[in-house]
């Protein structure tokens, strides 16, 4: 559905909207004919929730097509992710609450680890914990380039925001990143001519850090992902009349949920529990929040098909918390599918349930890929889901006479 279209048959209402996206929800069974980690999961909550909802299974991008966690994030917020492209690196640098100006450059980097032949073996370097990658930062702080200023600010683990800063920087650059191991990682690559300078300065930071890092493995080496500038899109403010909240403990979810004009909450532990605690704490301030769990996609990505079951029954155990809060609408998606048996996001559809008090429900007591692939809201784009949010919260005026 056009935005500009959907903006002009809002109205106000006083209803809540719970938006609850467990990151890489959609999974794969171990054997053929088996159950995925959502059908294995026990989430009595869920399921009850399902009976009284609406079923669906959400496509991100289309289909086919394998999503990164800001398309996906941006599809379930409602907005086209094709027509809103937005680099990796500008929602890392936004999560951390970094200010990033209009001509900066962001990237988001990973700290790796290289072999004494130069290839990479391992794209995380052990996920390093984060202190010990707070002093790499710093370290890489020191690096000094012609008239350009480099900033780089820990996000969790390995991960870190990279942000160039000088006038005239191009953001039309290719990735270092080969997304696999036992290869060496790649040169900044200008696509445009006007980021040739750009691609070239970048290079030499990548050199000068691998000076710096050579004696402090795992983390030796450095990868840069998604270099990026700030782009403009209209907020759920804008669009919805929406005062919006986000409740996410990692930087870059935080960063998309900016983007689209949500106030980041703090969270005082990384727990759904702790989450589910800020939920209770803020609910009379805001008319819609966004509650990120990350951990489902984490174990996904590592391959670990039972330790995603048991984050999945974690959000399940406090799920009755949200609904002693009487939200008018409920949403629970993922942002894409993370099949722990592929180790990585996958282009498999999103199981996805909406309840509201008004829905036609499906009364199918079960919240799973099957049994979503049965109800009424079929397959369908991601980001429908929020005009359906919006017209059983009441939101949306009748069109035409």
């Amino acid at each position: 559905m056009d935005l500009k279209f959907l903006k002009n048959l809002i109205v106000p209402a006083q209803t809540k909207i719970a938006m609850i996206i467990m990151d890489g929800l959609g999974g794969l069974p171990l054997e053929p004919g088996g159950q995925t980690e959502l059908e294995t999961a026990h989430t009595p909550n869920l399921d009850e929730l399902a009976f009284q909802s609406a079923l669906g299974l959400t496509v991100p991008v289309g289909p086919g097509i394998t999503p990164g966690s800001g398309p996906g994030h941006l599809a379930i917020f409602g907005y086209d992710p094709i027509q809103y492209e937005i680099g990796r690196g500008v929602l890392e640098a936004l999560g951390v609450d970094f200010e990033l100006r209009p001509d900066d450059v962001a990237a988001r980097g990973n700290f790796c680890t290289v072999d004494a032949a130069g290839l990479l073996a391992d794209r995380r370097a052990g996920r390093l914990p984060t202190e010990a990658s707070k002093e790499l930062a710093k370290l890489l702080q020191t690096i000094r380039i012609e008239d350009v200023e480099f900033f780089v600010e820990t996000v969790k683990e390995h991960r870190f925001a990279f942000v160039m800063r000088a006038e005239g920087l191009g953001d039309a650059l290719t990735e270092t990143d080969p997304q696999k191991i036992g290869v060496p990682a790649l040169p900044v690559r200008a696509i445009q001519v006007d980021s040739e300078r750009t691609a070239k300065l970048a290079n030499q930071f990548i050199k000068r850090s691998i000076e710096l890092l050579a004696d402090k493995h795992p983390a030796n080496m450095i990868l840069l992902r998604g270099f990026a500038r700030y782009p403009k899109i209209p907020t759920y403010q804008e669009l919805f009349g929406l005062r919006a909240a986000a409740i996410a403990v990692n930087g870059m979810y935080r960063g998309v949920a900016k983007l689209a004009g949500m106030q980041a909450l703090k969270v005082d532990g990384d727990t759904p529990a702790d989450e589910f605690t800020t939920l209770e704490r803020c609910w009379n301030d805001f008319d819609f929040f966004y509650l990120h769990i990350k951990k489902t996609d984490t174990c996904g990505e590592n391959g670990d098909f039972w330790g995603k079951v048991s984050v999945i029954e974690e959000v399940d155990r406090v799920i009755p918390r949200l609904m002693a809060l009487q939200p008018d609408v409920v949403i629970v998606s993922g942002d894409h599918s993370s099949p722990s048996v592929l180790r990585s996001h996958s282009w498999h559809p999103v199981p996805t349930l909406l309840y509201s008090k008004h829905v036609r429900a499906d009364g199918i007591a079960e919240f799973g890929e099957r049994a979503c692939g049965r109800g009424s809201l079929g397959l369908l784009p991601a980001k429908d889901v929020m005009p359906i949010a919006l017209a059983n919260a009441g939101r949306i005026s009748k069109y035409g006479a």
